[in-house]
């Protein structure tokens, strides 16, 4: 019997790297919009109002990514930027009608992806898995 794989760090990348590439072809192809992107419209749908700055926190991105994310986000007409009533150096992002059936669009696939990975793990594998990964994500180290 072989030992299971301990490059826990190495197999998270892998994992992550074909999930993305799998989920961004299929958004692709329903949406219009890859999970990046993905990730933006529903912070912003779940934050209307959010700052760019706000929305880099949120995604775990440099402000510098979110800015070029932002810009063809809004040249696709998916969001919207707007001058921010307090601070007038920042802008605020809302989700444009676009933007919402962009989303629409994309469920079913994420439905689908999600689906398609708790037949690979089963039901058990894929909340322990989803519970796990919740908390590496909030760990405060």
């Amino acid at each position: 019997m072989t030992e299971p794989d301990q490059r826990l760090y190495y197999l998270l990348q892998r994992a992550a790297h074909r999930l993305r590439t799998t989920l961004d072809r299929r958004c692709l192809a329903a949406a219009g919009v890859t999970t990046a992107q993905l990730g933006a419209l529903f912070a912003v749908q779940d934050s209307p109002g959010i700052t760019q700055q706000e929305l880099a926190r949120t995604l775990g991105l440099r402000e510098s990514a979110v800015t070029g994310l932002v810009g063809r986000l809004t040249m696709a007409g998916l969001v919207s930027r707007q001058a921010h009533p307090l601070q007038h150096r920042a802008v605020v992002l809302e989700l444009t009608s676009a933007g919402e059936a962009a989303l629409k669009a994309a469920q079913p696939e994420i439905d689908r992806f999600n689906a398609d990975v708790r037949d690979l793990l089963g039901d058990d594998g894929f909340d322990g898995t989803a519970t796990a990964l919740k908390r590496l994500a909030y760990w405060e180290v």
